[in-house]
């Protein structure tokens, strides 16, 4: 890579439209979580609700207004992708080796969770739905269809128990604060930022790792059904004892991520 296509791409990166986008972005982020939040809530007492991103964009497109975010969502959502992408291809230009490959790997990663959403979020406004249905229960089962499909499975149930304990290690070490300029995390503003930021993060690892805890069941009972994404993740905890209870602080560990993604948005960090 040349140093005029690698100048040009810390340009793009560090332009005040992308960082606007992304703020856009990390904000409508936080409104989905917010949004699976009082969906798990109403999973925890009623046994009611979508409690995915699908679902919580899906509620969004009820009235109007909600359409309209909808639509500021998506864009915001492309931003993040681009923001992301940038980071994979143009950024960590100090770091080297090992831990220069993992962060661009895991931009990487989040350019493709946010552009997942960022096409829920255009479906939803165009009243396609956002709903996940039994779309994770077909994707598995078309995966254990194929040569070693059952051990695909597995695997991917083990990749996303990794991830969930990499996001509860996050949280509980605060490592998202590599992710904030300086001034988010002093003063008592700062204080309530991190400690959203660890509650936040902690309550995504346990619902991630049990999300793959569900697919590694499903590859090990041969049986595509017993996988799933993040709603059934959180009936599955609603259904243990004192499961109500349970749901109840995943939800607000949720809530409290969303509200660090607010936090997050003012006070991103500039690469």
């Amino acid at each position: 890579m040349t140093n005029n296509t690698h100048r040009a791409g810390r340009e793009v990166r560090n332009s005040k439209a992308l960082e606007t986008g992304a703020r856009i972005g990390l904000a409508a982020y936080g409104v989905v979580h917010l949004l699976i939040a009082w969906i798990a809530l109403q999973v925890a007492w009623s046994g009611g609700g979508d409690a995915s991103q699908g679902g919580a964009l899906a509620m969004m497109s009820d009235n109007p207004v909600g359409v309209a975010l909808l639509w500021v969502t998506a864009i915001g959502f492309v931003a993040l992708v681009f923001w992301q992408l940038s980071d994979a291809v143009f950024g960590f230009a100090d770091e080297d080796g090992a831990k220069k490959a993992f962060k661009k790997a895991k931009a990487a990663g989040r350019a493709v969770l946010y552009g997942f959403l960022a096409g829920l979020a255009f479906k939803s406004a165009m009243g396609s739905g956002g709903g996940s249905g039994n779309g994770e229960e077909t994707l598995t089962a078309r995966i254990m269809s194929a040569p070693a499909g059952r051990w695909l499975v597995g695997i991917i149930g083990v990749a996303i128990v990794a991830a969930g304990l990499y996001q509860g290690y996050r949280g509980l070490s605060r490592r998202f604060e590599n992710e904030l300029d300086s001034s988010a995390t002093s003063g008592t503003s700062g204080t309530a930022i991190v400690r959203l930021g660890q509650v936040g993060y902690t309550a995504k690892g346990i619902a991630l790792t049990i999300i793959g805890i569900l697919f590694v069941i499903a590859a090990i009972d041969y049986d595509p059904q017993k996988a799933g994404g993040l709603d059934d993740a959180l009936k599955t905890v609603r259904e243990q004892p004192f499961g109500p209870f349970l749901l109840t602080l995943v939800a607000v560990g949720l809530a409290a991520f969303g509200a660090y993604c607010f936090g997050w948005a003012r006070h991103v960090k500039r690469r």
